[in-house]
C-alpha cells in the first residue's frame, strides 16, 4: 500500500477549513504533523479520477459510491485519531501487551464502519456537503456538537467527534427508539415543537413586534412569549455552549409539519449568546426551500455565511456582545 500511495498524484481537496493564530513566543517548536493529506488520500481512493488512473470499473450507482466514500472518511478519521491521540488503543497487533485502558474513541468509529459497510442505506447529504462539516470537525473536535435530527447519518456524525459531546434532537419518539436500538451509543432526545410550517410567514412578521424575541433581549430557555424560541428542549441543550450546530430537522415539507423556523432562530440566539471565545459553526441543510432560506437570511445572516455547496450553508457566527435594534442581521 505504501508503494501505491507514493505513486499517486497529490489529491485535490475542494473544501478546506483553516484557522489562524499568533504567538508572542520566540521559541522554535517542532511543528505537529498534520493529518489532512492522509484523509485526502482516503477520499481520493474513492474518486472517479483514481478509478480512471488505475483502470478500475466505476461504481455502478451513486449510493454505492457515496457509501464507499463515507467508509473512506470514517476510516481516515480512525487512522488520524489512532496516530495522533495518545490515549487511544492501537489498531495494529504488535505482539506486545497493550497497557492502555480501552476508550470510547475507537469503538464508535468501528461501529460506524461496520454499519455503513453492511447497510444499503446512506446519508441524505452528498459527499460534498458532508465534507464541509467533516473538515470543520477535524479542526475543532472534540467539541460540543448539537444536531437537529436523527437519521441514517447520525452514527457518522458521532464518529467524527470522538471524545466530544454529540447530541441529536428528534421529533418522532418511535424513530428515536428505532435508531437507538441499532446504535445504543448515540445520545438522542425526543423534543416537541410548537410551530407549524404554515405559520412561517406570520411568525416572521410577528417576532419583530415581540420584545422577548428582539436581538438585544433574545434568550431561549423559558421564553414562552417568543414562539420561535424552543422552550421544550432538554436542560443539557441550555446548559452547554455548542461549538457546532447542524440543522437538518424537524420536517419542513408539508403545512402541518413543525418547520425549521424555531430551530434556526434558537440556533442563532445560542450562537450570539456564546460566552467562550471563537465562533459557533451553524450548518443548515435544505436551503433550496423557501422557508429555510428566508429564515437563514433573517437570523443567521449572509455576512456570516462562510461557505456552502449543494443544499448546505455553513455559517460562522461570533458572540453578539452588546447589541441594539430589532434586527439580527
Amino acid at each position: 500500500m505504501g508503494i501505491l500511495v507514493n505513486k499517486l498524484p497529490p489529491p485535490s481537496t475542494q473544501y478546506t477549513y483553516s484557522t489562524s493564530s499568533s504567538s508572542s513566543s520566540n521559541t522554535i517548536q517542532k511543528p505537529k504533523p498534520k493529518p489532512f493529506p492522509l484523509v485526502s488520500y482516503f477520499i481520493f481512493l474513492s474518486s472517479s479520477s483514481f478509478q480512471t488512473t488505475m483502470n478500475l470499473r466505476p461504481f455502478p450507482d451513486r449510493k454505492i459510491s457515496i457509501a464507499f466514500s463515507l467508509l473512506a472518511l470514517i476510516g481516515g478519521a480512525v487512522v488520524i485519531f489512532t496516530i495522533f491521540t495518545n490515549d487511544t488503543t492501537n489498531l495494529i497487533c504488535t505482539g506486545t501487551p497493550n497497557t492502555h485502558q480501552p476508550t470510547t474513541i475507537i469503538p464508535i468509529q468501528l461501529r460506524a464502519i461496520l454499519h455503513y459497510a453492511t447497510s444499503r442505506t446512506v446519508p441524505q447529504q452528498s459527499l460534498a456537503e458532508i465534507s464541509i462539516s467533516f473538515n470543520v470537525l477535524k479542526s475543532i473536535s472534540p467539541c460540543n456538537f448539537l444536531v437537529f435530527g436523527l437519521g441514517h447519518d447520525s452514527l457518522m456524525w458521532a464518529s467524527f467527534n470522538p471524545g466530544g459531546l454529540t447530541l441529536f434532537l428528534e421529533e418522532d419518539p418511535k424513530w428515536v427508539q428505532t435508531v437507538l436500538k441499532d446504535a445504543p451509543d448515540l445520545k438522542a432526545a425526543h423534543v416537541k415543537y410548537r410551530t407549524q410550517l404554515q405559520e412561517a410567514d406570520e411568525l416572521m412578521k410577528s417576532y419583530r413586534r415581540e420584545p422577548e424575541c428582539a436581538p438585544a433581549k433574545s434568550y431561549v430557555k423559558g421564553n414562552e412569549r417568543c414562539k420561535l424560541a424552543l422552550t421544550g428542549l432538554p436542560d443539557v441543550v441550555y446548559d452547554k455552549e455548542w461549538d457546532m450546530i447542524m440543522i437538518d430537522a424537524p420536517k419542513g415539507y408539508y403545512a402541518e409539519a413543525p418547520g425549521r423556523m424555531g430551530a434556526i432562530y434558537s440556533a442563532a440566539v445560542m450562537a450570539r449568546n456564546r460566552k467562550k471565545s471563537g465562533v459557533t459553526h451553524v450548518f443548515l441543510h435544505d436551503v433550496d426551500r423557501k422557508v429555510e432560506k428566508a429564515y437563514a437570511e433573517e437570523f443567521l445572516c449572509r455576512k456570516y455565511l462562510k461557505d456552502g455547496t449543494g443544499r448546505l450553508w455553513h455559517f460562522e457566527i461570533p458572540p453578539a456582545g452588546n447589541v441594539t435594534g430589532d434586527r439580527f442581521c
